[in-house]
């Protein structure tokens, strides 16, 4: 529904003549959204900005309308200096407002009329100031070789540290931004600039083009020395008439590493309109590279952002670089349709932004990229959100908002990737035509509004034909919680090969959860025919149910997963798995990796122990395909980490690894060849990661260290040579020097990284201080974390290193508690979520899981978005703990 209110013409006087009251009425302040008998019509945006000063100020003029007589109204503000309000009735006469902090935490104010008026059309102008912020917040500041820019990130509800405004989804407006900075900056928005005048002292005025009607979340503009590079057309189409500009935005200096992501956009917005039916709505097209950021991109209508390693690409780029760069462009440009076109109406359907955006970049990926397996990865991201959904506190697609940390923690995997292989289902369900003209009707009738997930199921049902039992069916996914777990039973009846299925909730080993739960699951399986094999596909929307296997061989094998598409976990007696695992090589790739994550489910489950695990997915290691080859290798790790009890089970294991995995590291090589493919060398990062820093082979790590010491060597400049290691392993080379020759190599990564701009060696200086061992030189890793030489968006890679053993979480532990405020205070209220984890993640006992529940009990509250991450942290801590006493009181088989 569209939430935008056009102009009216309203003649509606003040219904008193000026006089004060004697106190407003405040009764009704707001617990979760602004009343809407106030509603935006339109904004004027006047920031004036110098990025090398702390503070900015502006003016915020809002057109709205007033529904119902009030002496006052409310929105959003949060650290905001206002220093005048000015209210203009519809019969131009101006009333002194006042502005009110009433919730500083929320960042909900109230605006007091000084008098009653009348329903009718109302101009506010607020004249404020501000800090930029330093956590990358709101209007925030960062640098890059030691030149300030400011820049925004207004998602989820930070818009309200950059300007005062409704700061909702629903309150959809055009905005109009006009820039103030200095004569030597460079300034860019949402829309093309369309006007420069001089200001004055130095100063100079930029207006921008109205925008289309937007959420404030998707206001955007930056200030700063920018380079400011021209990409190729995106040539008009059927759907847009006219050429739209494309341009790279970068730091100072970096502009020409923006080429190789320019020449991949234009066919990612080709394929979405060729998708969707739909022009590219907006009149150009900027992606920024920001040099500081706490997201990894940000869909801004015209002005996408992203963490500055996702766009500047060399030739010699790390070849995950290079994927990544096109998948989250892809992702971030699919938000122009799902999420900028047509927005959730409220946080509860962030999917709708983002399980869309994920589900549409890998059909842009598969159809553009073929070679990137974007298929292999929507189910692998399904599997992770998977691991995440079998815990008792984890989310609904469709989570009620209770407080701004319920949106501020809905940015995860339950969100993105859970959303977006519910999606997959369902289309593979009802086929990908029909889901095609769904999603292009819910498009063209909610452009430039909102909508929300009943209006996106009504439209997808439309365009299926199907009935009430489809719609819910698809909300069960959505409405709650949880992985539905499939068991199945093979029997012969009546001359007939019949699969009988039930359903309840996958819950681990030591879960306290309720198994009984229900879904309409869309069940594909596959089956063994005399000719090879078939699929059969029902909506199993009961608690029991069957399929008839026509055609089947007897005796047959199933994969209860075909095509992997299925968001679900499946059981099996251990006798009809291991059949299943004797016919792998018949099964396809995504199916292969469903037959991982079957293992998996198991062995969490209680249901099979670690030999079992490991003969089973043995088999997998062999796959010329790498997605498939490396599955095993979570279930391997967990095993390692968790279960084996003294060197000699740990040299049984690295045994395993070594026969599974070494020939194909040593087929690879240690550098990349010229004219490799891109899989050979993710492949090798993969397998060098795990056979050097995991189970520690001496001739992978001799051949890595030879390299790390090659890139620690001090070129005549004094600079590190840190191009002389394979771009690939530069910071596995460094973890394995790290570890080799301690002190030495610490202090030289230590004093390189602030002089080292490219941020694809910044990361790479952060992932081998990450692997960090000496606990001395742990603690001075982890206080160089908090300096400001180390990004706010970096600090995680250091504090998340070194938790694979109990002393190494221990440490890590005790330091975070120490030094608790300082990370609080440079990561701010974003990140709250993950603070938690980020303290005492990876634990695998009960003391760990308790100690985390005291700390946090009288904290949590204080910081948005933590008791769900503590409950989180703390459960998953329980349940690894419970497994790992399950194999060591049984028969773990090593």
């Amino acid at each position: 529904m569209r939430r935008f209110v056009r102009p009216l013409v309203l003649t509606a006087l003040a219904a008193c003549c000026g006089a004060a009251l004697a106190a407003p009425a405040v009764n009704d302040q707001p617990q979760g959204k602004l009343p809407r008998w106030a509603m935006p019509e339109s904004y004027q945006l006047d920031f004036k900005v110098d990025p090398r000063q702390q503070d900015f100020s502006g003016t915020t003029t809002i057109k709205l309308k007033l529904e119902k007589a009030a002496d006052h109204l409310w929105l959003h503000g949060r650290e905001l200096k206002v220093s005048k309000v000015v209210i203009t009735d519809a019969a131009g006469k101006t009333h002194e407002g006042k502005y009110v902090d009433v919730a500083p935490k929320e960042g909900v104010v109230r605006i007091d009329f000084g008098s009653q008026l009348a329903p009718q059309e109302l101009s506010l102008a607020i004249t404020y100031s501000a800090s930029l912020n330093q956590q990358l917040q709101g209007l925030y500041k960062v640098s890059h070789e030691g030149q300030p820019y400011a820049m925004t990130q207004m998602e989820p509800i930070s818009a309200r540290f950059a300007f005062p405004g409704f700061d909702e989804p629903s309150f959809k407006t055009p905005f109009e931004v006009r820039l103030t900075i200095p004569n030597d900056e460079v300034g860019i928005a949402n829309t093309k600039q369309v006007k420069e005048e001089a200001a004055g002292d130095g100063w100079k005025t930029l207006t921008f083009a109205k925008t289309q009607p937007l959420p404030t979340y998707l206001v955007a503009f930056g200030v700063g020395p920018w380079d400011v590079v021209k990409g190729p057309e995106i040539s008009s189409t059927q759907y847009r008439a006219q050429p739209t500009e494309l341009r790279g935005i970068a730091a100072k200096g970096e502009g020409h590493r923006m080429q190789h992501v320019l020449s991949e956009t234009p066919s990612i917005v080709h394929t979405l309109e060729d998708y969707y039916g739909f022009g590219y709505p907006w009149d150009k097209l900027d992606l920024l590279a920001a040099p500081d950021f706490s997201a990894g991109a940000m869909e801004n209508p015209g002005l996408v952002t992203f963490r500055d390693w996702l766009l500047l690409i060399d030739p010699d780029s790390p070849a995950n670089y290079v994927r990544g760069s096109f998948n989250v462009t892809a992702h971030e440009l699919a938000h122009q349709w799902t999420g900028d076109t047509v927005t959730m109406g409220w946080w509860d359907d962030l999917w709708l932004n983002e399980a869309f955006a994920t589900w549409m970049q890998q059909k842009v990926t598969q159809k553009v990229h073929p070679e990137y397996r974007a298929d292999l990865d929507r189910v692998r991201g399904a599997q992770g959100a998977m691991n995440g959904d079998s815990l008792v506190t984890t989310r609904k697609i469709r989570q009620p908002i209770t407080g701004n940390g319920d949106i501020e923690t809905a940015f995860d995997g339950i969100t993105y990737q859970k959303g977006a292989a519910v999606l997959g289902m369902f289309e593979g369900y009802v086929g990908e035509p029909t889901f095609q003209k769904g999603m292009r009707a819910y498009i063209q009738e909610h452009k430039f509004g909102n909508a929300t997930a009943n209006d996106l199921v009504a439209s997808i049902a439309k365009a299926t034909d199907k009935g009430q039992d489809f719609q819910q069916a698809f909300k069960s996914f959505l409405n709650q919680p949880g992985v539905p777990y499939v068991q199945t039973q093979l029997s012969q009846e009546g001359g007939k090969t019949v699969l009988h299925l039930s359903q309840s909730r996958y819950l681990p080993l030591g879960s306290s959860g309720d198994a009984k739960s229900m879904w309409g699951v869309p069940m594909c399986v596959r089956y063994g025919t005399a000719d090879g094999s078939k699929v059969s596909c029902e909506l199993l929307d009961k608690a029991q149910g069957t399929m008839v296997l026509a055609g089947a061989s007897n005796p047959t094998w199933v994969m209860p997963n075909a095509n992997g598409s299925g968001y679900y976990r499946f059981a099996m007696a251990k006798d009809d798995l291991a059949k299943l695992g004797q016919q792998v090589d018949k099964l396809g790739d995504a199916e292969q990796l469903a037959y991982a994550d079957a293992v998996y489910a198991s062995f969490k489950h209680g249901d099979l122990n670690a030999a079992d695990v490991l003969a089973a997915l043995k088999p997998l290691t062999s796959s010329k395909t790498r997605e498939v080859a490396t599955a095993p290798l979570g279930s391997f790790n967990w095993i390692y980490r968790n279960v084996a009890q003294n060197d000699a089970e740990r040299a049984k294991l690295a045994e395993w690894a070594k026969a599974a995995y070494l020939p194909r590291m040593q087929q690879l090589g240690y550098h990349r060849k010229p004219g490799e493919a891109d899989t050979d060398s993710l492949m090798r990062d993969t397998l060098a990661d795990q056979l050097a820093l995991v189970v520690k082979v001496p001739e992978v790590r001799a051949e890595l260290l030879k390299q790390g010491d090659a890139a620690l060597k001090r070129k005549p400049d004094g600079r590190l040579d840190l191009a002389a290691a394979d771009p690939d392993l530069l910071g596995i080379a460094l973890g394995v020097a790290v570890q080799e020759r301690g002190k030495s190599a610490v202090d030289a990564l230590i004093a390189e990284l602030p002089q080292t701009s490219d941020p694809a060696m910044r990361n790479a200086i952060l992932g081998g201080l990450s692997e960090v061992e000496d606990p001395a030189l742990a603690t001075k890793v982890r206080d160089f974390a908090l300096v400001k030489q180390v990004k706010v968006g970096e600090m995680a890679a250091l504090l998340r290193g070194g938790r694979d053993t109990r002393a190494q979480r221990d440490a890590s532990w005790d330091w975070s508690v120490a030094n608790y405020d300082k990370i609080v205070e440079r990561t701010g209220s974003f990140s709250g979520g993950q603070l938690p984890s980020l303290m005492g993640g990876g634990g695998c006992s009960k003391e760990e899981a308790d100690r985390l529940q005291t700390f946090f009990k009288t904290r949590a509250k204080d910081v948005t978005g933590a008791e769900r991450g503590l409950a989180q942290t703390s459960e998953s801590s329980l349940l690894c703990a419970a497994l790992k006493a399950k194999q060591e009181t049984t028969t773990a088989g090593l």
